[in-house]
Parts: C-alpha cells; sequence; structure tokens
C-alpha cells in the first residue's frame, strides 16, 4: 500500500510540473518496485520534464525491454537518444520497435526529423508527408522543428 502512495505522490507532483520531486518520492520505492512498469513509466515522464536526457533515454529503453510491443516506449526512448545528440542511434532505436508503429503519426514524423538531421533528405520528406497524411496537425508542429530546417520549404 504504501508503494502505491508513493506511485501517486510521484504522479501529483508531475501534475504540478515539479518533476525534481516526482523522482524523489520514486527514490523511496524499494529496488524491485522501482522495476515496474508504472514506476519506470513515471520515472521517464519526470527525467524528460527535467530534461534529464542520458537517463531518460535509459529508462526508455529499459521499458522497450520490457514492454517490447509498446510502441510509445519507442518513440520517447528514441526522443531521449536524439536529444542527447545521438540522431542516429534514435533513428536505430526507433525502428527496432513493433510493426505497429507504421501506423503512428508521431512514428513518421519523429523518424522525418532524424533523417533531416542525418542528411537523408528524400526519405525525410516521405514519412513527413506520410505523418501530415495521418496527423495534419503535425504541419503546424514542423513549421518551428528546428530538426526540419533542412526541408523547411517542403512543409
Amino acid at each position: 500500500m504504501d508503494d502505491l502512495r508513493i506511485l501517486r505522490s510521484a504522479l501529483g507532483w508531475l501534475e504540478l510540473g515539479l518533476p525534481e520531486e516526482a523522482l524523489s518520492e520514486l527514490a523511496g520505492l524499494s529496488a524491485r518496485d522501482r522495476m515496474r512498469k508504472h514506476a519506470l513509466e513515471l520515472r521517464l515522464l519526470a527525467e524528460m520534464e527535467s530534461r534529464r536526457w542520458n537517463a531518460a533515454a535509459d529508462t526508455g529503453r529499459l521499458l522497450c525491454m520490457k514492454e517490447p510491443k509498446e510502441a510509445r516506449f519507442f518513440i520517447h526512448a528514441a526522443y531521449c537518444l536524439h536529444e542527447t545528440g545521438d540522431t542516429l542511434a534514435a533513428r536505430d532505436w526507433l525502428l527496432k520497435g513493433p510493426a505497429t508503429l507504421i501506423e503512428d503519426p508521431l512514428f513518421h514524423y519523429n523518424i522525418a526529423c532524424y533523417l533531416a538531421v542525418l542528411g537523408d533528405r528524400k526519405r525525410a520528406e516521405s514519412h513527413l508527408e506520410r505523418a501530415f497524411e495521418m496527423d495534419s496537425s503535425l504541419r503546424e508542429t514542423a513549421q518551428e522543428d528546428t530538426d526540419l530546417a533542412s526541408l523547411r520549404r517542403e512543409i
């Protein structure tokens, strides 16, 4: 029951925009419970919110290994890797995800960003167009995304 209270408190801190407090709360879990899916998810969100990209990339990849069919974990882990500056690793990690990723507009958007940064303009344009077909609201996001600067006239 104490673990449930800790998880709820951590979630509350996150909802208040206080990720460091959430991480402190999660540290109170036993080592075993810190490795459970819900605790790892909260830790990942707190690490991302506090821009701890290396730690978040590790947590995200751990979630991917524990839950290999959860597409969102691959998207998060890859994004964190990209934020560390390792865009090649981000691209490769995202491509290791489950086949269901192909149905997710964020997969196409993020892979387009990684490909654009890596200089693969043609494939980046193709994925970006697919993302826009699936979710037209991403077009507005793309206008401001520095990763897509090389494709700006295509957006």
